[in-house]
């Protein structure tokens, strides 16, 4: 699987929330994270309106694909987000909500930043102080550095460092 070129987020985050929240009624969601499984892939296509090959995505063996999902809910897919823990900080490899959940007519926001407030929360976890990185699309760059508090490193790389991360954390992991 060497040789392709790395992928740049272009995720929205659209907003901030506790949880995933209905943006018809307002109403707020528990979400659960959990490993992608294979029995998962068949929902998961391009042909049904998904962007990246995640089947693809989860067959690189330094990296796990995690799937957001409603507590009570687990067979609908929010979104996903493919992960690789380095020694000092975790890679965001591609984030991507589901289709139902992208666009004016979407369903749920706050779906990309609990994917990005897991993943600071997996660097807390093994030991990398929070610290999360991605490349971004260039025109991307100010919206996460507004957004997330993430800083542009250089190029298209985005740094979330310990502090960005905690409040990224404690927005969305602390009980009520």
């Amino acid at each position: 699987m060497k040789g392709k070129k790395p992928i740049s987020n272009g995720f929205i985050i659209d907003k901030l929330t506790n949880s995933i929240e209905n943006v018809v009624t307002g109403d707020s969601f528990a979400t659960e994270i959990s490993i992608l499984t294979p029995s998962d892939h068949k929902n998961i296509l391009k042909k049904q309106g998904w962007q990246f090959n995640w089947k693809l995505e989860s067959n690189y063996p330094e990296r796990d694909v995690y799937k957001l999902t409603i507590v009570g809910n687990p067979n609908i897919i929010q979104g996903l987000v493919s992960l690789e823990v380095k020694p000092d900080h975790v890679f965001m490899h591609l984030v991507e909500s589901a289709p139902f959940n992208k666009g004016k007519s979407k369903m749920y926001s706050g779906v990309p930043g609990n994917l990005v407030a897991f993943a600071c929360k997996l660097s807390f976890q093994r030991g990398n102080d929070g610290n999360v990185a991605f490349l971004s699309k260039s025109q991307l760059i100010k919206h996460y550095i507004e957004t997330l508090g993430a800083i542009h490193w250089g190029g298209r790389l985005m740094i979330i460092e310990s502090i960005a991360a905690l409040k990224l954390v404690q927005k969305y992991f602390n009980p009520k």
